[in-house]
């Protein structure tokens, strides 16, 4: 029944998709077209996504839906959204660090940071800002295309002067008109009281849909939301990252990351060789948690290496990994799993497997990089894959360490001509951007039922992780108190200050109000 009913509503779906595209054509596109940009329309015809997330923001009604992408479509052609790069926006703003993409919140969305103190109204510039704003959604939306973002208004040290509603207004309407289901929830942190008439007005503004996902949050209540690792350290987080241009920074593989363990330099790599060659035959044990160093490889030579060893040991090497159910299909690989990764916290649920079909007529070469490398060996980390052949990988998850949300995995692919001479990296130096497959993959973690199940067979180290997870969390919950407390402490202490210096004041005025009525009753 329940199958009936879930291809009764896709077809719906495909119903209300196809009346949008027929109604847009008819009621918009017959007058002319020079309104909007042909790539985006391409887009409109093409790609159902696009049209069911404007349908989904407007809860399915086909008459609000057409507005919206008329007034979207209109937009992204004023501003030339398909054509902003890096160099069409002044490089001032990227060095001011006003706005940026960095980290993630705890449920793994994206975090969009508005640093408020540095913005200044300023009406030559607002079209640039505008467009620096649009800049940084779009390619956020090329990058991670349908997951939604956390927007972070940093109003630390901010005032009167740094507050400019039409720059807000606009921000808000990229999300509720430009950008339908980006928005994960906005958070204005340690906004000062001074401007709560200004947000009751922005609020008006959000409509229904969005005011929801508005969260005012303290210096001490903003790690319900974000860990402290994403968090600087002026709102009690322990991040070190410091915004610097050139380069842009991290929006999710740029940060240091590296393919399988610490980050070293070529001449590192080489003079380790002979040392990580003695070390093949116990890597396929997953025993050592010794993160192993990139080294430079020939392709042939790796491919020759993978496939002798595929024959003697995939069992060895696959074995206990969770298999994946769902494939992405893509221009030059498969891969599978589509979206997610996901581990147990038992010992024997701690390996992931991915596995690359080959779709092309060419040889692949495919690079596996973690935001996590501390925490994660991969193997392989990068090789090649034969015309119709497939690769599998094994991710497993070094023992002590926990599975995050925020990690994440990149799989990178190039097709290969007569590259058997060439070297692993110094292809990828090689290979133009624009032909690089990329693929990314989340990290889930498993909920463990066998404690409720079956206490008795539960093994040490389940019980210790359990134990710590625990510990974790009440050791949370009360630094969370205590920081309230601390902050209600300050509170009561400024109360008190206050209340001390208008007591002085108010004996002061007395004693001159005796003053001047003994000047006043004195013979003249």
């Amino acid at each position: 029944m329940a199958e009936v009913e879930q291809h009764e509503g896709e077809q719906d779906l495909e119903k209300k998709i196809e009346e949008t595209r027929q109604r847009f054509k008819n009621e918009f596109l017959q007058d002319s077209t020079e309104k909007y940009d042909a790539r985006d329309l391409d887009r409109l015809q093409t790609e159902d996504s696009v049209v069911e997330s404007y349908l989904a923001w407007r809860l399915y009604v086909v008459d609000d839906t057409l507005k919206m992408i008329d007034e979207s479509l209109q937009w992204r052609k004023e501003f030339g959204v398909n054509d902003l790069t890096e160099g069409s926006i002044p490089r001032w703003m990227f060095e001011t660090g006003a706005v940026y993409l960095h980290g993630y919140d705890k449920e793994g969305n994206k975090l969009f940071w508005f640093n408020v103190r540095l913005h200044v109204k300023d009406a030559k510039t607002a079209m640039d800002k505008k467009k620096y704003v649009a800049f940084w959604l779009e390619r956020y939306a090329k990058k991670e295309p349908g997951l939604p973002l956390t927007v972070m208004f940093d109003m630390t040290d901010s005032g009167i002067s740094n507050i400019d509603m039409d720059f807000v207004k606009y921000v808000i309407n990229c999300f509720k008109v430009y950008y339908p289901k980006f928005l994960s929830k906005m958070i204005i942190v340690e906004m000062p009281w001074i401007m709560n008439a200004a947000w009751k007005i922005v609020k008006s503004w959000l409509g229904p849909e969005a005011i929801s996902k508005l969260k005012f949050a303290s210096k001490s209540e903003v790690q319900t939301f974000i860990g402290s690792e994403y968090l600087p350290p002026h709102l009690g987080g322990t991040d070190p990252f410091k915004y610097s241009y050139p380069p842009l920074p991290d929006d999710d593989f740029q940060t240091p990351i590296s393919d399988n363990g610490p980050i070293v330099s070529e001449d590192d790599a080489e003079s380790k060789d002979g040392e990580l060659e003695s070390r093949d035959a116990l890597e396929s044990s997953f025993s050592s948690e010794v993160a192993v160093k990139p080294k430079k490889v020939n392709f042939q030579e790796e491919s020759v290496r993978a496939e002798d060893g595929d024959k003697g040991d995939t069992s060895v090497r696959t074995r206990g990994a969770r298999k994946p159910v769902t494939t992405f299909k893509g221009v030059l690989l498969d891969v599978s799993p589509a979206e997610e990764l996901s581990f147990g916290s038992g010992e024997t649920e701690k390996r992931s497997l991915i596995i690359l079909n080959n779709v092309t007529k060419n040889q692949v070469a495919f690079k596996v990089r973690t935001t996590a490398p501390e925490k994660y060996r991969v193997k392989p980390s990068s090789s090649c894959c034969e015309p119709g052949a497939s690769v599998e990988i094994v991710v497993s998850l070094h023992g002590g360490c926990q599975v995050s949300p925020q990690d994440r995995f990149l799989i990178m692919a190039a097709e290969m001509e007569n590259v058997s001479s060439q070297e692993l990296a110094q292809f990828w130096k090689d290979v133009p951007k624009i032909k690089i497959m990329e693929h990314r993959l989340r990290c889930h973690a498993l909920e463990s039922n066998k404690t409720a199940s079956s206490p008795l067979k539960n093994s040490p180290p389940d019980t210790s992780i359990s134990g710590q997870q625990d510990l974790d969390t009440v050791l949370s919950r009360l630094s969370t108190c205590n920081l309230r407390l601390e902050q209600k402490l300050n509170m009561c202490l400024w109360v008190q200050k206050v209340l001390v210096g208008l007591v002085l004041i108010l004996v002061v005025l007395n004693l001159l109000c005796l003053y001047l009525l003994g000047t006043s009753q004195r013979p003249s």
